[in-house]
């Protein structure tokens, strides 16, 4: 996973998207996550695994926009889950607080 996001960074990088306006690959982003939404709504296994990987790349990108590295952000979104409690509720994680 390592070696793929380098590769995806240095790809940005060769193409200037590093250097891009970080609210224009947030738009590229909310349009890759409406085909993974396409991708869903029609049951297309391919166009799913193709369009996750394409919201991911677009992350990557973002967060180096931004001096960040996706490996960053995931270590900080898990630490503020890691503990966190709640139920499933209809295939949803609702937090405690959330709850009441």
């Amino acid at each position: 996973m390592n070696e793929l996001v380098k590769l995806i960074e240095k790809w940005s990088k060769d193409k200037s998207l590093d250097q891009a306006e970080s609210s224009k690959q947030m738009l590229k982003t909310v349009e890759e996550v409406g085909e993974v939404a396409a991708a869903l709504a029609r049951s297309d296994k391919e166009a799913l695994k193709d369009g996750i990987g394409d919201v991911v790349v677009t992350l990557i990108i973002l967060a180096q926009q931004n001096g960040m590295t996706l490996q960053e952000c995931l270590a900080c979104a898990y630490d503020e889950i890691k503990s966190r409690t709640g139920k499933t509720v209809n295939g949803v994680f609702v937090k405690e607080s959330d709850l009441k």
